[in-house]
């Protein structure tokens, strides 16, 4: 990879590639998940527990990375005394379906094979070890590229690197395997030739999609990745879901996202992790919304970032705003160009249409913030909340200085510096604002 960081942690669609495995893994039901880990391991680690919480999930150190045979090898402490089967997996191979993994553990147990081994056919199979099979087809012996003769390297069924093992078989035989090869490794892949060796049934499961069982060993297989992950989940959504893409080559969209039907989302438009968008919504160019819900009917116009916040229905958001730190928008409420709103909840029907920036912020249903105005949230050492009722009118250049309240229908002139609270249906102006007179709603 070129890379200062362990290739486990690059990302694809948003996600260490280890998280994709581990969470696959975990649809299969298994007892336990074991994650060997070794360079950089502590992050490798750090980098699963932030994505997948998983009480199944426990990690094993490989020391010394002396080949695949010894990275199974170091859970043989954690496995010790099981009588179980074991499906090993790839933290590199990011793509193989839960589906896929299923009718291969079942064809392992139908079978009564004591090791089973994934393969594909592959046009070009240069860089992986080639599935060698005897005159009547059944397993003869996996050859890796660098150990492989020419003839050997003609073969183009390869093994995938994915493997079930009887526990107790597997163990047995990986304490026989020598690192007597180009690498000086201990190859996983010598094991399934003792066992067949020693008599053991050895089972090959031909499956007929690549992409699946594709790994990523550079940059280039890492972004090819991401562009056919890309296209397959704008394609179901256009397919399953009635997703417009006004052009669909231009985005890019979490294959863990959920749209309703009818949405429409136009070019240059990103949606990562777990977004959730209602139906009949627009999404206009050059948006980013992140970890973020969005109800139905709802218009985001161009520029705009939305993080780990919510929308309501019938909403209207841009163009050039941002949301973020769980800011939540209420039903009919309106956020305009040039408005930022963090930790903010804006009411109802409320409106801040220009050049505001509203933090720590809860504001009630009907109120107007005009442009302009800044809740002054921080004081050098504690963020403060600001409260506005129901109804108010925040006149153009208002700063609240927090904490601060503002009754229902209150009214802020324009330029006004509100340190004290505002009683309701009250008129303030001033530095420092000052109540004027009363108002009647």
């Amino acid at each position: 990879m070129r890379s200062g960081k362990a290739k486990v942690l690059h990302q694809l669609d948003g996600r260490p590639l280890i998280a994709h495995v581990c969470e696959t893994a975990a649809k299969l039901e298994p007892a336990n998940i074991f994650v060997v880990v070794g360079h950089q391991a502590d992050k490798v680690e750090e980098a699963v527990r932030a994505e997948f919480a998983d009480k199944r999930v426990a990690f094993v150190r490989q020391e010394r990375q002396l080949g695949t045979g010894d990275a199974v090898a170091s859970a043989r402490k954690a496995l010790a005394g099981r009588n179980s089967t074991l499906l090993i997996l790839s933290g590199d191979v990011p793509l193989i379906s839960v589906e896929t993994l299923n009718r291969f553990v079942e064809q392992h147990a139908a079978s009564k094979a004591s090791a089973t081994i994934l393969t594909v056919t592959l046009d070009d199979p240069t860089g992986y070890g080639r599935v060698v099979r005897s005159q009547d087809d059944a397993f003869e012996r996996i050859v890796e590229q660098k150990d492989a003769s020419p003839a050997e390297l003609a073969v183009d069924e390869i093994n995938s690197g994915i493997y079930c093992f009887e526990t107790q078989k597997l163990f047995a035989a990986l304490a026989k395997v020598s690192n007597e090869n180009a690498q000086g490794e201990y190859y996983l892949t010598d094991v399934p030739g003792i066992l067949k060796n020693e008599g053991e049934t050895v089972a090959l499961f031909h499956h007929t999609d690549p992409l699946e069982i594709e790994g990523v060993n550079d940059r280039r297989q890492l972004a090819e990745m991401e562009r056919r992950l890309r296209f397959r989940t704008v394609e179901r959504l256009m397919l399953e879901s009635g997703v417009t893409f006004t052009d669909p080559a231009s985005v890019c969209i979490s294959s863990r996202a959920a749209i309703g039907r009818d949405t429409v989302v136009y070019q240059n438009v990103t949606i990562e992790g777990r977004t959730t968008i209602g139906e009949n919504c627009i999404i206009r160019p050059g948006t980013r919304i992140s970890a973020s819900k969005l109800g139905s009917n709802v218009e985001i116009r161009d520029n705009c970032l939305i993080a780990d916040s919510t929308v309501a229905d019938n909403c209207i958001v841009g163009p050039m705003a941002h949301l973020r730190g769980h800011a939540e928008m209420a039903e009919d409420s309106r956020v305009g160009n040039f408005v930022e709103l963090k930790k903010t909840h804006l009411g109802k029907g409320s409106k801040a249409n220009h050049l505001t920036y509203l933090g720590d912020a809860t504001i009630g249903e009907k109120t107007n913030i005009g442009a302009g105005t800044i809740t002054c949230n921080y004081d050098g050492k504690n963020k403060n909340p600001t409260t506005i009722g129901d109804r108010v009118k925040i006149g153009s250049d208002t700063m609240l200085v927090a904490p601060v309240k503002v009754g229902d229908g209150a009214v802020t002139a324009a330029g006004s510096v509100v340190i004290e609270d505002v009683p309701e249906k009250s008129l303030v102006a001033g530095v420092p604002a000052k109540v004027k007179k009363s108002v009647s709603k």
